[in-house]
């Protein structure tokens, strides 16, 4: 069976997860402490960093980017890009901007102030460091609030990587209680349809020792 190398708190890693599932293409998802840089991880994947998947034949795909492009190639029997090149180029672009501008200013900072300092020795969260990222979370907040009120998905008209992306990092937010859902109610309403999809239900079931997620992180309508 194909096996991907996972930390269940990574945006990359759930936004693999989440297409797995929608793909319908089972997995051994393997829990890998990527900072404590096992030999044999690293022989997997240089760079030392999740997500990896392994195929059965033995392909490893390494990184969120890679493994998509991959997967929408490899098994195209569930597009997740789009069908004409405009609608592709917009996907891409909500992705990047995602996995990017999101990732750098709001996600990353939380998920390594919040968690990843704890889990790997390096010290209290650095205050400065979530106050910026309180600041920049609510202009690019507003941001995905108003592709959620223009559009049906936040790719364009169909469901798509944008979303899964989106919900990828949202979620891992939404664990550590990170976003006031009160404040974006167009994303809140987009975010209640994703969680209700039957891929999204293994992110629901995550937990970290340590961390306990608010009582509406399952709570498929909030």
């Amino acid at each position: 069976m194909r096996t991907l190398f996972h930390f269940p708190l990574c945006p990359g890693s759930r936004t693999i997860r989440l297409v797995l599932g929608e793909k319908r293409l089972p997995f051994e998802a393997i829990v890998e402490r990527a900072w404590e840089q096992r030999p044999e991880f690293l022989a997997l994947n240089p760079a030392g960093n999740v997500p990896v998947l392994v195929e059965d034949n033995g392909l490893i795909v390494p990184s969120a980017y890679v493994i998509s492009e991959y997967l929408e190639e490899a098994y195209s029997d569930t597009p997740l890009l789009g069908r004409t090149l405009a609608e592709r180029v917009e996907v891409r672009r909500v992705v990047s901007w995602f996995d990017t501008l999101f990732a750098r200013e709001v996600s990353g900072r939380f998920i390594d102030e919040r968690v990843m300092k704890r889990l790997s020795g390096r010290g209290n969260p650095d205050g400065g460091a979530l106050r910026d990222a309180y600041a920049a979370m609510r202009p690019l907040m507003r941001y995905v609030n108003d592709l959620a009120e223009a559009r049906n998905w936040l790719g364009g008209s169909f469901l798509s990587l944008a979303d899964f992306t989106a919900a990828a990092h949202l979620s891992s937010l939404d664990f550590i209680g990170d976003i006031d859902w009160g404040k974006v109610p167009a994303v809140r309403d987009w975010y209640a349809r994703m969680k209700s999809r039957p891929c999204f239900r293994p992110l629901l079931a995550d937990r970290i020792s340590g961390i306990t997620p608010p009582d509406y992180y399952t709570n498929l309508d909030f």
